[in-house]
């Protein structure tokens, strides 16, 4: 069996794009392949948690696809092609790590990220710091991106000295989301309810827990506990929308138990 190899991914999608190739292909552009882009990113960190080497391999070959989709339509453009992409990362790579190609000299990981940081700034004309942070995609998840912007504004010295500080802020802002709530004012509401997230992320960072991740692991945690106490109601000839809320959490705290290994009441 062949196998296929960098060359022959850019000839097929070259081919998928070319007049004989592929009507749904051919009429793709940037802007209506932006929802695959995430979505094959989302599936690679879906195999990355599943430690499942096979499936990620598969999923990284998908990530590489859309890359080279963008390309040969960059391509197409006149623009640059898959080989500027390829040339433009190896020497910003090369450039970032002046401590192993250049004379820079860094002992440590945060040595590294000092050094990085600068380029950046340098390579991007970033005179100031708020242009840096202005620098943080939009588009990124609202986490992702509240967490790299608090990171930035650390690089100042504009951050709280501790976690203790970051938790005050959090549970201030719990308070004034209750007085929010009580005011019944739908715009503060909101806004409180964007500080209070905004602080909770301080406090994720301050104990270097990435709370996109974070969150999804637990979105993730409800689903199969909620899935729990579906197929447990079942069991009982019940459907869930005839159960109270009581009996549902008995179950709920029931699959708790069972993934602690507890099989003792509570």
């Amino acid at each position: 069996m062949k196998k296929y190899t960098y060359k022959d991914l850019l000839d097929i999608m070259a081919k998928l794009r070319s007049p004989g190739g592929c009507p749904w292909d051919r009429e793709q552009d940037h802007k209506s392949l932006k929802r695959y882009l995430i979505e094959e990113a989302y599936e690679v960190l879906e195999a990355i948690d599943e430690e499942n080497p096979a499936k990620l391999c598969d999923e990284l070959g998908d990530l590489l696809l859309q890359v080279v989709f963008h390309a040969q339509i960059a391509r197409e453009n006149g623009q640059f092609d898959m080989e500027d992409v390829v040339h433009g990362v190896s020497s910003k790579m090369i450039n970032r790590h002046r401590h192993v190609f250049g004379e820079e000299e860094a002992e440590t990981p945060e040595d590294v990220i000092r050094i990085w940081e600068e380029i950046k700034k340098e390579e991007k004309g970033q005179e100031t710091q708020t242009k840096v942070l202005k620098g943080v995609p939009a588009n990124l998840p609202a986490l992702m991106r509240s967490y790299k912007v608090q990171e930035k504004a650390a690089q100042v010295g504009f951050d709280w000295d501790k976690a203790e500080d970051a938790f005050k802020k959090l549970e201030e802002e719990v308070q004034e989301l209750k007085k929010a709530c009580e005011s019944k004012d739908q715009a503060e509401i909101e806004e409180e309810m964007g500080d209070l997230l905004f602080a909770a992320v301080n406090v994720a960072r301050f104990h270097k827990v990435q709370p996109e991740l974070a969150l999804s692991a637990t979105v993730n945690k409800f689903i199969k506990r909620f899935e729990y106490v579906e197929t447990e109601s079942a069991k009982q000839g019940r459907q869930l929308q005839d159960m109270t809320l009581e009996e549902m959490d008995a179950l709920w705290e029931e699959c708790k138990r069972k993934e602690r290994g507890d099989a003792s009441p509570v």
